[in-house]
Formats: C-alpha cells, sequence, structure tokens
C-alpha cells in the first residue's frame, strides 16, 4: 500500500514531525483534524504520562494520530558514580536558574515494555519509532492490535533495514532536519546525507511508502518531494513556530531569525548529534569540552532547560530548528497546513 491516506486513515498524505519535549496535543489534534497525521513524541514518558497524553489528544480529536518513541540503541549511559562529575561540570547553569545540582535518579529513561503496554492501551493509528529498526515482535503486536508501524532513516541501508523489519512506512529524515539525528547503522556525524540526495535512493530501495522530512517547510518543498517519489511529507519547524505547538516565545524568536547557514549539529545538550541554534549554552558547553554521555547529559540539562522554558530563557534551552527555519512563516497551525497542501499533486 503506498497511498498513506488509505494507510493512516487520513485525508492528506501531510505528517507532523514528534518533537520529544515540544509536543503538544493541541497542536497533534490540529494537524489530525485539518486531515493530516498529528504525531507526538513521548521521549522520556513513563507509562502514566503516556496514558495521559493519549487520552488529552482524544479529548482534542477523533481524527487518527501517531505516537512516536526512541528505541534503545543498547550504548546508554546508566546511573552511575559518574553522574556527580558530569552534574558539576554543568553548575554555572544550574546556579543561573537558582537550582542545586540534581541528586542521580534511579533511571534516565523509562523502560520500553513500560511504554509499549501504554502504547498499546492507547492504541494510535501508527507507532513511529527512532534511533533503530523494531524488532519482529514489535511489529506483530502492533498489527495485531491495527496499529501501523513507521520507522525512520538517515541513509539508504537504514531505510532497508526498516523494510525488512516490516515496517509500513520509512521516513527519510534529511540533514537539514531539526533536532536529533537518528541515525543507527553507523554514528550520526557519517550518515549526514541531505534529503535530495536521500529521498529518491531510499524510494528506489525499498517496497513500503516514502515520507520524506527535512528541509520541508512550505509548498515547494511538498512538490520537489513528491516529484523525488515520496508518498509523503512531514514537517517539523514549519509547524514549531505555531501558536499551537509547545514551543515558547524565545524558541519561536529563534526559529525566526536563524538563517539556513547558522544552524549547528551539536551534541551539547543531549550526548547525541542535534540540529539547532547555536545559543550561548551550546557555545559554552563546547568549549569546555566535557560533554557527558547519552542520556546523563540529556537529563541533567533538562533539569534548568525546563526552568529555562518556563522563564523565556533562550540562551539555556534547547532550540531545535531545521535548515528551512526562515521559511517558518505561518502563526498557525491550520495556516501552516494550507501552505503544504497547497504542494500536493493533483
Amino acid at each position: 500500500m503506498t497511498d498513506l491516506r488509505a494507510l493512516f486513515e487520513i485525508r492528506h498524505p501531510i505528517v507532523l514531525a514528534p518533537f520529544g519535549g515540544l509536543s503538544s496535543p493541541d497542536l497533534v489534534a490540529a494537524v489530525s483534524e485539518a486531515g493530516g497525521l498529528g504525531s507526538y513524541g513521548l521521549y522520556g514518558y513513563d507509562g502514566a504520562r503516556i496514558r495521559e497524553t493519549a487520552a488529552a489528544i482524544r479529548q482534542r480529536t477523533a481524527a487518527p494520530f501517531a505516537l512516536n518513541i526512541w528505541l534503545p540503541t543498547g550504548d546508554e549511559a546508566p546511573p552511575d558514580d559518574s553522574h556527580d562529575a558530569h552534574a558539576r561540570a554543568l553548575r554555572p547553569f544550574f546556579d543561573e536558574v537558582d537550582l542545586g545540582l540534581p541528586a542521580r535518579p534511579d533511571r534516565y529513561l523509562p523502560d520500553l515494555d513500560e511504554q509499549l503496554d501504554a502504547i498499546w492501551e492507547a492504541a494510535p493509528a501508527a507507532l513511529s519509532v527512532v534511533f533503530g529498526a523494531p524488532s519482529g515482535e514489535l511489529v506483530d503486536e502492533a498489527h495485531r492490535r491495527g496499529i501501523r508501524v513507521i520507522g525512520t532513516a538517515t541513509t539508504v541501508a537504514e531505510a532497508i533495514a526498516l523494510a525488512g523489519s516490516g515496517v509500513d512506512a520509512v521516513v527519510a529524515t534529511g540533514s537539514e532536519a531539526a533536532g536529533h539525528r537518528v541515525s543507527f547503522l553507523k554514528p550520526a556525524d557519517e550518515s549526514l546525507v541531505g534529503l535530495m540526495s536521500l529521498l529518491p535512493q531510499v524510494v528506489d530501495a525499498v517496497d513500503v511508502p516514502v515520507i520524506a522530512a527535512g528541509g520541508i517547510a512550505d509548498r515547494r518543498g511538498v512538490a520537489a518531494a513528491f516529484a523525488l517519489g515520496a508518498s509523503g511529507v512531514q514537517a517539523g519547524t514549519a509547524f514549531l513556530v505555531t501558536a499551537e505547538s509547545a514551543a515558547n516565545d524565545a524558541h519561536r524568536a529563534a526559529i525566526r531569525s536563524t538563517a539556513a547557514d547558522e544552524s549547528v549539529l551539536t551534541r551539547a545538550m543531549s550526548g547525541r548529534l542535534s540540529r539547532g541554534a547555536p545559543n550561548r549554552a551550546v557555545r559554552e558547553i563546547e568549549r569546555a569540552g566535557s560533554i557527558a554521555p547519552f542520556p546523563v547529559q540529556n537529563w541533567l540539562t533538562g533539569r534548568f532547560r525546563a526552568v529555562a522554558g518556563q522563564r523565556g530563557l533562550g540562551d539555556l534551552q534547547s532550540l531545535w530548528l531545521g535548515q528551512s527555519a526562515p521559511l517558518a512563516r505561518g502563526d498557525s497551525a491550520a495556516e501552516v497546513f494550507a501552505e503544504l497542501r497547497a504542494g500536493l499533486p493533483g
């Protein structure tokens, strides 16, 4: 099945990128109500919070939506005696928001099985995964429950691995895209392929529908993606700037003011390679040269980033954005969706 409209029971083959930490039920519902596939990123959510989130989305829409999780890669650092040293390396940022150094938690991330149990109960139209190919057991269980599975690839080899795992669709995400580079077969900095090169090669390599992501912010990007063989498009930064997203004014301002050649790929905020604006926290952490492994760095910076977000302190946040940020001009999800829809074929 190559028609995403039939695959996900949506009216238009437009997918909202799932933002870890920046998703909102309002934005998911707005995209789904417009006829696309709204998506919500569940990074770091335990089972109870997943159930609450799914209920909040369903209060806003009866239309199909997707939930997204990060698959474990096996190299995640556990809580250990190095925690305090990593925390001390970030002391200036904790001091700036009047926080003490956070104590070592029992865990940095919830268990995958705990997340999946809640997702099966929530029964979204689709489950999208990043940082790996899902197991056959996961895919089979999703299909048994009527849930489609979407994988995410940064290279042709990853797309082939995902198709072999039985996913229903593959997101081909170019290096222009905002946020984490979700590579899983080779290191992320060895898997940086632009969408114009990646997309047609993935389309040629797999027999499942391909969703284009990375740098798509207006009708021109949509038209180009379909010309290169995409079955659908996924947009992130263009929706992040809207009133319905969970981004605050400082983040929206960064999106509107960061040129295509000004965004950076950095491990400073999470320990994994991500694209965003080079704010003061990013520059100072990189200059210090001491970045904890994932997910330690992400958990630690998350403590001061949360307070910074509440106070609108853009210099201490993760300002994820893609290279097409200057094209993110819509103020509402409806406005952005209408612009993207204008680029669809036919």
